[in-house]
């Protein structure tokens, strides 16, 4: 059978193509053979292979139907439990998928990882575990400690719904092209959350508009003057930032504003 042409990376994609087996095997630590696995960018399959040999089935999503004879080549003779979609992974339809996986494990395309991630969190509750790769700052954004520079908005409402961590550092010369920096490999277990998320997403968002100004000076004017009684029953002064709260604080917050007199 004729080998698929070579593929070149597209930039506007962000693709880097994992080339390094170890890598993916790293990656895919923790994959059982009763999960259901959802990766996005296949890309040429490296990660897909190690995927389709620990667990049960894999659904793969790919953007670029370039990549897509090469991938299906790798996965012919060996893997018939990998179901291939083209398609866009922040308007692809995940509910849609049967069965429904119960994790994401992916080298994520660097121009959709920040949104996608938050979007699956939101909206992919059957995603228990997420375990993937990204530039190393990216992750550092996701798993930022309060008081710190990486530690913004984005910060606090994945952890809101996720225990994350930094599992590894990864170079860039496992990856076709290599990228001009280090990657890593974050791990997120889904948290259960009580409350109306969308309230709570709204505060946070207005509360890091402006990093600068007072917490209490980036609210809406009509819950301005309840904020220094909120952030004192947190254990704050009615001076402090959004960076200073820990991401279950604003949810604590929220209700104190909605429910000043109680």
């Amino acid at each position: 059978m004729a080998q698929p042409e070579p593929h070149l990376p597209k930039k506007r994609l962000g693709q880097h193509f994992l080339k390094d087996p170890n890598t993916a095997r790293i990656v895919a630590q923790g994959v059982g053979a009763e999960d259901v696995v959802l990766e996005v960018g296949p890309g040429h399959g490296a990660l897909t292979t190690v995927l389709a040999e620990k667990s049960k089935l894999v659904h793969a999503v790919e953007v670029d139907p370039g990549v897509l004879p090469a991938l299906k080549e790798a996965l012919l003779h060996a893997h018939q439990n990998v179901l291939v979609y083209e398609g866009d992974a922040l308007s692809f339809d995940y509910e849609a998928l049967d069965p429904q996986p119960n994790k994401l494990v992916a080298n994520l395309p660097y121009n959709v990882a920040s949104p996608l991630v938050l979007k699956l969190l939101e909206e992919a509750n059957f995603l228990t575990g997420l375990r993937f790769m990204v530039q190393l700052q990216v992750a550092r954004r996701m798993a930022a400690e309060r008081r710190t520079k990486d530690y913004g908005a984005y910060a606090v409402l994945v952890q809101l719904l996720a225990e994350v961590s930094v599992a590894h550092r990864v170079s860039p010369q496992v990856f076709d092209p290599p990228p001009r920096v280090w990657s890593a490999i974050v791990a997120m277990k889904r948290r259960e959350f009580l409350g109306a998320y969308e309230h709570v997403k709204d505060l946070v968002l207005a509360a890091f508009k402006s990093r600068r100004k007072r917490l209490a000076n980036n609210l809406p004017k009509a819950l301005r003057g309840e904020a220094s009684d909120a952030l004192h029953a947190l254990g704050y002064g009615p001076d402090a930032r959004a960076e200073e709260l820990r991401p279950e604080d604003f949810v604590t917050f929220l209700r104190a504003l909605s429910e000043p007199n109680r």
